[in-house]
């Protein structure tokens, strides 16, 4: 483990969301924390053997806290570990995973969070918590010990890729969590409407393949959402990804109700059109949409209606993803990319920086009641330091990743995480 010593990160542009903070300034780390923030403090005394970081130039910002990831680890190491995985995070500026619990066994038992911590603590470079399960075994039927997995140390719960059916286990499942102060997250697809393969519409009836409708995510969205409503439970759904979905969300919000969202970084910048060609790198769940409801999702990020970017990192192998479209599996890798992508939003002009590391750092923290995403003095050090003018090409076989099903293969990006601290401690460097 590299050593800890003070470190001075120079004449950055530091922005600190959880303050509404931009400011070239001088930001002092000490014992693992955020010491200080003002210009100049290169010019005072230091702390002896202080490592001195020019960031003239660079963007100093809060490590990033990604709320939606698959881990492999127990069960699929094949496709992700917590090692690589951490890996891939702390080159993507991502200092906290919120890993997903279907896994093999399922994160359904308090035994199961504390190997998962633990495995974490031996083996991840960057911190992890784990998401138990809603319902036991993901199977929508039975609740699973809420109150338990929380004391376990589960941030939230949730099904992962899997909606629960059923409107009364929802229900007792957000009484029961209230009670915990515990967050559920949902994903909101009804499976029934979900056989499809991509976006239904124009551009899958001219490809020959079967469409996802948008009203299978917000059929169960507007269900949710009058649950909510009804129990005063915290409720987060997992990735919205069309305007009538975030109609329902608007509505809930301004009716003083506990509802949150995310949207994933591949809705935010990529589209139906993406999937032209029949690239399985492309096949997520939800689907992508059209070009409209990604620009709506857009300007619903820069208002604070979305609350959150997550990556849904989802790691697979060539030998499901190099199949026929229709026979392909879901899922792209993102942990590495969900920051470079981002910044294209902001070098467009369509979201401020501010905003999109709000929405990938502080409110996930906020909302995982975790003591990340800030820079405020007595933080941990946890920092990402991006270079804004950097160019690159991606090089889907540079990525850390144990997989490489990655959208954004060969795309250019302007913008790269340049070095990752985790309490204090440099993680990653990019030479």
């Amino acid at each position: 483990m590299p050593e800890l010593r003070p470190t001075l990160l120079k004449g950055g542009r530091v922005v600190d969301p959880s303050r509404d903070l931009d400011i070239v300034a001088d930001l002092l780390i000490d014992d693992g924390e955020v010491k200080d923030i003002a210009p100049g403090l290169a010019q005072a005394g230091l702390p002896d053997g202080t490592e001195i970081v020019d960031c003239r130039g660079l963007i100093v910002v809060p490590g990033l806290v990604d709320m939606r990831a698959y881990i492999g680890e127990p069960g699929a190491e094949h496709r992700e570990t917590l090692a690589s995985a951490s890996q891939a995070a702390a080159a993507g500026g991502v200092t906290t995973i919120i890993c997903q619990p279907d896994t093999d066994p399922v994160i359904d038992e308090p035994a199961i969070v504390d190997f998962v911590m633990r495995r974490a603590r031996d083996t991840a470079i960057v911190r992890v918590h784990p998401m138990a399960a809603l319902t036991k075994g993901l199977q929508g039927r039975e609740m699973t010990e809420i109150g338990l997995l929380r004391a376990a140390g589960a941030v939230a719960f949730t099904d992962a890729a899997s909606s629960v059916a059923s409107a009364q286990v929802l229900r007792r499942a957000l009484i029961y969590a209230r009670d915990f102060d515990a967050l559920i997250v949902h994903h909101t697809q009804d499976a029934t409407l979900s056989e499809g393969v991509m976006n239904e519409g124009e551009l899958a009836s001219r490809l020959g393949l079967a469409g996802v409708p948008k009203a299978a995510e917000t059929i169960v969205f507007e269900r949710d959402v009058r649950l909510a409503g009804i129990t005063g439970g915290r409720y987060h759904a997992a990735s919205l990804t069309c305007p009538e979905s975030l109609a329902v969300l608007r509505r809930a919000k301004e009716d003083g109700l506990s509802v949150t969202a995310s949207a994933s970084i591949n809705h935010l910048t990529l589209n139906e059109r993406d999937v032209v060609g029949y690239r399985t790198f492309f096949k997520l769940s939800p689907p992508l949409r059209i070009e409209e409801d990604r620009a709506a999702l857009v300007a619903a990020l820069e208002t604070g209606l979305i609350d959150v970017i997550v990556s849904d990192h989802n790691p697979q192998d060539v030998e499901v993803k190099r199949l026929p479209f229709s026979e392909a599996a879901f899922g792209a890798i993102g942990l590495e990319t969900m920051l470079a992508a981002g910044l294209r939003l902001v070098n467009s002009g369509d979201v401020s920086l501010m905003t999109l590391i709000r929405a990938m750092s502080t409110r996930p923290a906020q909302l995982l009641e975790l003591n990340a995403g800030s820079l405020r003095p007595g933080s941990p050090a946890d920092i990402a330091i991006l270079n804004p003018d950097e160019a690159w090409l991606l090089d889907a076989a540079s990525l850390k990743s144990r997989s490489r099903n990655t959208p954004f293969d060969e795309a250019r990006f302007e913008g790269r995480v340049v070095r990752t601290l985790v309490a204090g401690r440099t993680v990653y460097e990019y030479v």
